[in-house]
């Protein structure tokens, strides 16, 4: 009772063909293969590109650790005076 008989194939190629058109489904189907092929070409390339991504992350083994450098405190520097003057006297 799981699968298709082909009288179920027949009927339901019947009804495709009156719902779409003689017209149409040619015209589908080369869209579909167009659509298909894009796709897996799209899959191909992020695989590809996966790939090398893996193969540049790979750690190469660290030759020397480096020694800790000591962090230097920054001091903000106010901003340059730029030809503005303060307040003026009136």
């Amino acid at each position: 009772m799981g699968s298709l008989q082909p009288w179920h194939w027949l009927i339901l190629a019947v009804v495709v063909i009156v719902l779409f058109g003689a017209k149409r489904l040619p015209d589908a189907a080369r869209s579909l293969g167009k659509s298909l092929r894009i796709f897996k070409s799209e899959v191909r390339e992020l695989q590809s590109e996966n790939k090398s991504e893996a193969s540049l992350q790979t750690p190469a083994a660290p030759a020397a650790t480096p020694t800790p450098v000591q962090s230097q405190r920054v001091e903000n520097a106010a901003p340059a005076d730029q030809g503005h003057s303060e307040a003026r006297p009136a």
